[in-house]
């Protein structure tokens, strides 16, 4: 099952999730895009917004308002459904409209593979040139041999006190786990560089987790900020 914690209220971007992508709101598209590759379930914060995903038909969950995390909301989710622990959830953000049905599909043939075995959680990244991986609002991750991730920064990272011949990893918001080990992450309390890099990520690998990660080729534009919208809504023609 796909979850979409879909917050109203977003410090950069206030109320982001409604802005207009074609003729629906920002988290509906996410959700339609979503629908094509496995059922979903929107998990809300606010009645209007509830109201809204009941009247395109989709399936949504009203949830506390005061959750640190997307993660923290997709437990609550889970607990009020009440779902199988060995049930593989894929996290997608509300604000990710653009991202492509193929890799969606990819990435949970991927998590299908990996949970429950050798990994804890599952995320994907795309490489990005030296100039993208200066922007503090595009995440990076590096990763070791194996494919797990590292960790994670707004920063860039490595940093280059020498030549780095390889391409920068940029971090796509898309996360799968079990609803057992989902239960197991809320758990933990919120980490120290969780609190200062503000990426509920990084919690799993203070605690020791492994997220083992993806490599997609996407040209999807995650809508963090009022520029981000209007760079989108140009590269992708809704102008």
């Amino acid at each position: 099952m796909i979850i979409i914690p879909a917050r109203l209220k977003s410090t950069r971007f206030n109320e982001k999730i409604l802005c207009k992508i074609g003729q629906y709101p920002m988290f509906i598209a996410t959700a339609k895009k979503a629908l094509r590759v496995d059922d979903v379930c929107i998990g809300v914060d606010d009645e209007k917004i509830l109201n809204i995903a009941k009247d395109y038909g989709f399936k949504a969950v009203l949830t506390r308002k005061d959750h640190e995390s997307g993660t923290d909301r997709i437990n609550e989710v889970c607990q009020k459904l009440g779902l199988n622990e060995n049930e593989i959830i894929i996290n997608v953000q509300a604000d990710e409209p653009f991202i492509e049905e193929e890799n969606l599909r990819k990435f949970k043939e991927f998590a299908h593979s990996c949970l429950n075995k050798d990994a804890f959680m599952a995320s994907c990244f795309k490489k990005i040139d030296k100039d993208a991986a200066q922007d503090s609002n595009l995440v990076k991750v590096v990763c070791d041999k194996f494919g797990f991730g590292l960790y994670f920064s707004r920063a860039k990272i490595p940093f280059e006190r020498d030549n780095y011949s390889e391409s920068f990893k940029g971090h796509l918001g898309i996360y799968a786990y079990s609803v057992k080990a989902l239960k197991e992450f809320c758990a933990f309390p919120m980490s120290l560089l969780e609190k200062a890099e503000k990426l509920e990520q990084l919690r799993a690998i203070e605690n020791g987790k492994k997220i083992k990660m993806l490599e997609i080729s996407t040209t999807s534009i995650g809508i963090d900020t009022k520029q981000d919208y209007e760079r989108a809504l140009k590269e992708f023609n809704y102008e």
